[in-house]
């Protein structure tokens, strides 16, 4: 099948998808679409970006209007489940586009949000439950959620979740599901652990694979850089203004780096803006709106907040701090080249990073190419070790940069100042979403309120 409307789908899914643009399906939608409308399982494995939520929504959607039933105080048909609050309401506003004119209810449960707000919202029974593991469970406690009638679940960025340490939940919350039900489960990487995870979910799923595990897209150029830690912020900044992106995302590892490195932007003239576990809901989609529509061009990100990250026209990922797990390099890269479009990422890698390098480079199979700092900056040092007693290579140590040796020596890493050029400047716009507790034939938001497309 080539085009949607070979699929088999309402005449009113396919308005919405004409309305949208949609006309050739992506390689993990052709495969799973035919598939999800048969009312089979399905182990799907696919990168960031690879059109996964149209894979799942438009069969589910089909299927819960093609049979409307009823649903009784605090149930839900469908369930599906995000490890971010951002790819959460992401899911919940796509589905609201696809379904307009459905009549189905769609809403969202995660946190950051007052969970009264979605109490109401469930009060009267939805068709599409979206939310995050935690407040799900929240809601369930409450005596707020029952799971009973759940027909069709989805569990999206399966490895996502057990890098966030959602597997016990996870284990909780299929044993509170019908037996008798449908079950999609979407992955970027097969690791044991989530292979163990898919038995639990899946009755003889059907696997649909659209990327090796564990790859980068094809058309990320990747390169790296070796730099001494303390000189990352004017690296950062100086490459900012020689490489003149359009939109770019910097990952960090932790909430803290997310902020000294806002500041140290702000020194050097770069207008740039954070989310991370530590920002309020209305903060993240403030910024989030303000990076979507241009108002700054510059996001800086966790792990955490990565994968509810889909912005179009991204050109660059900076690797500003490597990921201790080679997957999340993985994932971080596919917020870049996404809807055939090409795309570039660059690692600053420190000395204690290079061993981080390493594991991911045999994760991806394939080497960064390393290139030269920018003019002005000193080569990491580094020297011989003598040799291990007991077998084993040679190995390196980065010599620390000797007291007022150097430029910058002594000062606390990522929050000197980064340096003047040419500014990046925009107001921020953008709101923190709707809310509400209006009732209409599609809502969500995290309120029960309909979510924004």
């Amino acid at each position: 099948m080539t085009k949607f409307s070979d699929f088999a789908l309402s005449a009113t899914l396919q308005n919405a998808l004409k309305s949208e643009g949609y006309e050739d399906p992506t390689p993990i939608q052709a495969q799973a679409i035919p598939l999800a409308l048969e009312g089979r399982d399905i182990l799907g494995i696919a990168q960031t970006g690879t059109g996964k939520t149209a894979a799942f929504s438009l069969p589910s959607l089909h299927r819960l209007a093609d049979k409307k039933l009823g649903t009784g105080r605090n149930q839900c048909r469908m369930l599906v489940l995000a490890p971010t609050r951002e790819l959460a309401k992401q899911i919940a506003d796509s589905m609201v586009n696809y379904g307009r004119g459905t009549g189905l209810y769609v809403t969202t449960a995660f946190g950051g949000v007052p969970i009264n707000r979605q109490k109401r919202a469930l009060a009267k029974g939805v068709d599409v439950l979206v939310a995050t593991p935690g407040r799900l469970l929240d809601l369930y406690d409450q005596k707020s959620l029952d799971l009973s009638m759940v027909e069709i679940l989805v569990l999206d960025e399966a490895d996502q979740m057990l890098d966030l340490g959602f597997m016990q939940p996870l284990k909780r919350i299929v044993k509170l599901l019908p037996y008798k039900r449908q079950s999609l489960f979407f992955s970027a990487t097969m690791p044991k652990s989530i292979a163990e995870l898919s038995q639990q979910f899946l009755r003889d799923p059907q696997k649909v694979s659209v990327a090796p595990q564990a790859t980068t897209a094809e058309k990320v150029e990747q390169r790296g850089m070796f730099v001494r830690s303390e000189d990352k912020p004017k690296i950062l900044a100086s490459l900012l203004r020689s490489e003149d992106p359009d939109r770019v995302l910097v990952f960090m590892r932790t909430k803290h780096g997310c902020d000294r490195l806002i500041k140290s932007l702000d020194h050097a003239g770069i207008d740039a803006v954070a989310i991370h576990g530590n920002k309020s809901q209305p903060q993240r989609e403030k910024a989030l709106n303000a990076f979507r529509k241009g108002g700054v061009s510059v996001l800086v990100a966790t792990d955490i907040a990565a994968r509810g990250i889909d912005v179009s026209g991204v050109s660059h990922v900076f690797n500003y701090e490597l990921p201790n797990v080679p997957e999340q390099y993985v994932h971080r890269i596919g917020r870049t080249a996404r809807a055939d479009a090409s795309g570039i990422a660059i690692a600053l890698v420190g000395p204690e990073e290079r061993q981080w390098l390493r594991d991911i480079e045999r994760t991806i199979k394939m080497k960064l190419d390393i290139e030269p700092l920018p003019k002005g900056f000193d080569k990491p040092e580094i020297e011989e070790l003598p040799p291990p007693q007991m077998g084993g290579q040679r190995q390196q140590r980065f010599k620390p940069r000797a007291a007022g040796g150097g430029k910058g020596a002594g000062q606390p890493r990522g929050e000197r100042k980064a340096g003047g050029g040419k500014p990046h400047r925009g107001k921020s716009t953008g709101g923190a979403g709707g809310g509400g507790n209006r009732r209409s034939a599609n809502r969500g938001s995290g309120g029960g309120g309909r979510p924004q497309g």
